[in-house]
């Protein structure tokens, strides 16, 4: 799988990418990453990406012509469109489920904003479909960008130990994960729960599950609705 970044910031991404899992994948070959600097695509001499907004208004607003011209050179590269995304807080909010369909793709083209935002007409022209990681606004697009890398590429082919590594945590299966324990035994006098020492298969994963829905319902009774709704 390939990932394109546009950004502003390349090296901000790059010092993440390179590092533990993400790193690891890249070197094994399961994954590709690319950042690529927006105003290397900038015509203006001082290579400025930015203008006023037209209508007024505070901030600055990121230019078509660069980032147009950064899209269409990974087009060119890949000989096809790569699936293309805006980190927006305007997107719809991003999901285990949505990381997984997207984890089917091939390419993936990941746009980040910054000031006050991009011209909408570029938008309009290569953008698939806006996410955001959450109902907060950050001072740029890169770190929900790495967000966005980070989900999706630990559900990559061989990029985890197993399937298990993630099919057990929080929201893949509409649930959040259960409890989990490890040496010593007893720890300032809180021991781990005996039926993890029970060495029973069944008893175990039946304990894990109504942990689950437990922590589901306290914690996010809209999940947990949505979840035995379902079970009806």
């Amino acid at each position: 799988m390939r990932f394109d970044i546009a950004t502003l910031f390349p090296e901000m991404c790059n010092a993440i990418l390179n590092e533990s899992i993400l790193g690891r994948a890249k070197n094994r070959g399961f994954v590709e990453f690319y950042c690529h600097n927006i105003r290397d695509f900038s015509d203006d001499k001082h290579r400025r990406v930015d203008d006023i907004p037209y209508g007024g208004g505070m901030g600055m607003v990121m230019q078509c012509k660069p980032i147009y011209s950064c899209w269409q050179y990974v087009c060119n590269q890949l000989k096809e469109k790569p699936h293309t995304i805006y980190m927006s807080p305007k997107g719809k909010v991003l999901t285990q489920q949505r990381a997984v369909e997207l984890s089917q793709l091939d390419n993936i083209f990941i746009l980040c904003g910054h000031y006050e935002g991009i011209d909408q007409r570029v938008l309009d022209v290569i953008i698939d479909e806006e996410i955001s990681i959450g109902d907060y606004v950050l001072t740029g697009g890169e770190l929900p960008a790495l967000v966005l890398a980070d989900t999706i590429t630990r559900l990559c082919d061989g990029v985890l130990a197993s399937d298990e590594c993630f099919k057990d945590e929080s929201h893949f299966n509409g649930l959040l994960e259960y409890p989990q324990y490890t040496r010593p035994e007893v720890w300032q006098d809180i021991s781990v729960p005996s039926v993890l020492l029970s060495g029973h298969h069944k008893n175990i994963a039946d304990w894990r599950m109504q942990e689950s829905l437990k922590v589901t319902k306290e914690r996010r009774p809209d999940m947990y609705n949505m979840y035995t709704k379902g079970k009806e």
